[in-house]
């Protein structure tokens, strides 16, 4: 049996007709930039999400720096983040000219310990960006209280975490905005880069889009200097094709977790992934962590399991780093998981037999 880490290609044949459709009505109107097929897809997003706003730009990278730039986050600033995420989360605060200043997980849900966030805060400090993991969100209630004391801006990593919950309330409405990936590989994913900001705040949000448009709302006038960071119409009409049936997947995504769980269960070795109470968790990574990691890898592949490490090296351990002068004893935490963490295929498009099959051979190989 050959198990992909991810299965682009089933989810495009479950809407083949609806995707082909899609891109053809783009193509025979040449609405590549702007155009309607992307304001359609904002106004069709911020309905699904009941969000206000939403900015669509090039890449979830972009929104991150964006969103800081019209913070008015800058040189001689700190932007607190966490140790274990992806490069986006800490680069585009030094693309401001910012400094990042990291916080290490904590142990059971892999996100930021809310408990060491606040001995990171100095005079300096201008904005936290939380990260929802995995589809799991952070302790977002207790950060956001930690920032709301020290009047900090929150802004909430959302890339890997469309429409997850916290206490019923949705990743994305405790900061002052969120920023989502559209990434291929993700729950709700594009078929090239593609990203969104969302927020409630009306003013941030005029500020972003104009920003992300060479600094104009109408094309030619130019009310500051911007990027050019836009989401294209040939995404954002697939985007819309996939968007009415994300609602299922995740059900799939969050049944296939549970068939994990179900078959992984009393496994030596091996650490299962914790859901955080009051939370949904939108799975886009089911997440294991072995004391073996590699052996265990390099074994499932050559049963034609393919798995994948999410990430192999937390943040401040990076060369690109090394001038903070971090250790890795600085982040014991992140340093551990780094050498444990497993991702396991995750899609909808799974079965539970192909899971059976995953769950026996790590119990043979263990």
């Amino acid at each position: 049996m050959k198990i992909p880490f991810a299965d682009l290609k089933a989810q495009y044949q479950s809407i083949k007709t609806e995707i082909d459709d899609a891109m053809a009505k783009v193509i025979e109107r040449t609405a590549f930039i702007g155009g309607s097929f992307v304001s359609d897809f904002e106004s069709e997003f911020a309905a699904a999400y009941g969000i206000k706003h939403v900015i669509g730009c090039g890449n979830g990278t972009d929104s991150l720096f964006i969103l800081m730039k019209m913070m008015g986050i800058g040189p001689g600033d700190e932007v607190i983040t966490v140790a274990n995420s992806w490069i986006s989360s800490s680069e585009t605060i030094s693309q401001t000219g910012a400094r990042p200043v990291f916080v290490d997980a904590e142990i059971d849900y892999f996100s930021m310990n809310e408990n060491l966030l606040e001995e990171k805060i100095t005079a300096r400090t201008k904005a936290v960006i939380a990260v929802h993991l995995q589809g799991q969100m952070c302790n977002i209630e207790a950060i956001k209280k930690i920032c709301d004391q020290h009047k900090l801006f929150l802004i909430e990593d959302c890339a890997q975490s469309h429409f997850s919950e916290f206490n019923g309330k949705r990743a994305g409405f405790f900061g002052v905005a969120g920023s989502i990936s559209f990434y291929p590989g993700k729950n709700l994913g594009a078929y090239g880069d593609a990203g969104c900001i969302i927020t409630n705040d009306d003013d941030l949000a005029e500020k972003c889009r104009m920003y992300a448009h060479h600094g104009a709302l109408k094309k030619h006038q130019h009310q500051i200097e911007g990027i050019n960071s836009r989401l294209d119409g040939l995404q954002a009409a697939i985007l819309s094709a996939k968007l009415p049936h994300l609602a299922s997947w995740t059900e799939k995504r969050i049944q296939n977790a549970a068939f994990y769980d179900k078959w992984l269960q009393g496994i030596p070795g091996i650490i299962l992934p914790k859901q955080r109470p009051n939370t949904k968790h939108t799975w886009h990574l089911y997440v294991i962590r072995s004391m073996n990691r590699q052996k265990l890898a390099d074994y499932l592949a050559g049963k034609g399991i393919e798995t994948s490490v999410h990430y192999p090296t937390a943040l401040p351990n990076l060369p690109a780093y090394q001038y903070l002068g971090y250790g890795p004893t600085d982040f014991p935490v992140a340093t551990e998981l780094q050498d444990q963490i497993l991702s396991l295929p995750m899609y909808p498009e799974l079965t539970e037999e192909m899971i059976k099959y995953i769950a026996d051979s790590i119990r043979a190989h263990q």
